[in-house]
């Protein structure tokens, strides 16, 4: 991997859950050795929404000073910011607390998932162009962070891995495998090929395959690692994976509870245009006074403050004047009140988001490799 460029960092807050970064997340190599048992544990259990279990994080991380810890996308399309800014910030919390961190591109999965109409190229060519985002967006590649391709890392091990999905599969009825269908994008009343059928097989391998400590993913792939930690009673295994599954940020839209890649409207994409920013957040949902459902409130909460550690509004002085948020309560005080207007908010949003993402539109627009990746990826039909 190759290295990154310096960037304009800033040493964390004493709030483990920000970063506090000018452009992008700060190094983290030397962090761990000066954290105390209770620090590292508040660092990653930040990580996630939820955990299972935390007790069990604690006793991993009082025992293994190293933990690993596993994540895996499928090269399906244009990368969204839940997928490289969250990402980014979440690989940095854990690094800075003493974890490695795997990143599983599941090329042979994508594949299985009729992703790109099943084409094994073109699902290459946009697996290295999600390792160019994150490249791009500062991810915090210090020697604990690796990529592994599915494809490569199963072939060269696969007298290791195959025994292993089919004793999985073995010990498993299918309506229970068809309850993880969800972590392909899938419910169990659509029709499901056999390749969709053998995938949640192979993702819970995956997790003792790369002897993952730790699963971190989004709780909407939390069917199939609970289903990990039901083949570990059924193998008397005592060392289970602790889940730790992060929230989903929603779309742009009313009642969106995800983003999609199929429509553009619903999220922000990593080399979006400083313009094209504006106009989604502009359209965005974001009724006065009200915080429950309301997206661009969870782009701030999820994004901005843990990037930056405040959130800057600027508005005239007629409507209270120029105010920094430290913290997400007061900014929702406010919000709830009506001190805080959606025609303040929004601007604001898109001025903080334009700053994370102008780097990766550097990259993509000055880097040959990656404006052809970048120009490939758009030109491929994006299916469900």
């Amino acid at each position: 991997m190759a290295d990154q460029s310096p960037a304009d960092q800033t040493p964390p807050s004493s709030d483990t859950q920000s970063l506090s970064v000018s452009s992008q997340p700060p190094s983290s190599s030397s962090s761990a050795p000066q954290m105390c048992l209770e620090e590292r544990f508040k660092i990653i259990r930040s990580v996630g929404e939820e955990c299972i279990q935390e007790d069990e994080l604690l006793n991993l991380l009082t025992h293994k000073p190293e933990p690993i810890c596993y994540d895996g996308f499928e090269p399906s399309g244009r990368m969204h910011i839940a997928q490289g800014v969250v990402k980014a910030i979440n690989v940095y919390k854990l690094t800075s607390a003493g974890c490695r961190v795997k990143i599983w591109i599941a090329d042979w999965f994508a594949q299985l998932n009729n992703k790109m109409g099943g084409d094994l190229k073109k699902i290459k060519v946009v697996g290295q162009y999600l390792i160019e985002i994150w490249k791009a967006v500062g991810m915090d590649l210090n020697g604990k962070v690796e990529f592994l391709w599915s494809s490569d890392e199963i072939n060269s091990r696969a007298s290791e891995y195959w025994p292993l999905v089919m004793d999985i599969a073995r010990r498993n009825k299918l309506p229970r495998i068809m309850r993880c269908c969800q972590i392909m994008g899938r419910s169990e009343q659509d029709e499901l090929s056999a390749a969709q059928i053998l995938y949640p097989c192979m993702q819970c391998a995956d997790i003792f395959f790369l002897k993952a400590d730790i699963c971190q993913l989004g709780m909407d792939q939390r069917k199939v690692n609970v289903l990990a930690r039901e083949y570990c009673d059924d193998i008397k295994r005592k060392n289970k994976p602790i889940i730790l599954s992060h929230h989903m940020l929603p779309g742009l839209q009313q009642g969106q509870e995800k983003m999609s890649k199929s429509d553009p409207s619903s999220s922000i994409f990593m080399e979006d245009e400083e313009a094209e920013v504006n106009v989604k957040i502009k359209k965005a949902y974001c009724p006065p006074k009200t915080v429950e459902g309301n997206p661009c409130l969870e782009y701030i909460k999820y994004i901005i403050f843990p990037w930056f550690n405040e959130f800057k509004v600027e508005r005239n002085a007629d409507n209270g004047g120029d105010k920094t948020y430290k913290n997400f309560e007061e900014l929702v005080s406010d919000y709830e009140s009506g001190q805080l207007h959606p025609g303040d908010l929004k601007p604001a949003l898109s001025k903080a988001l334009n700053k994370i993402l102008q780097p990766v539109r550097d990259h993509f627009n000055n880097d040959a490799k990656a404006k052809d990746l970048l120009k490939r990826v758009k030109s491929y039909r994006v299916t469900k």
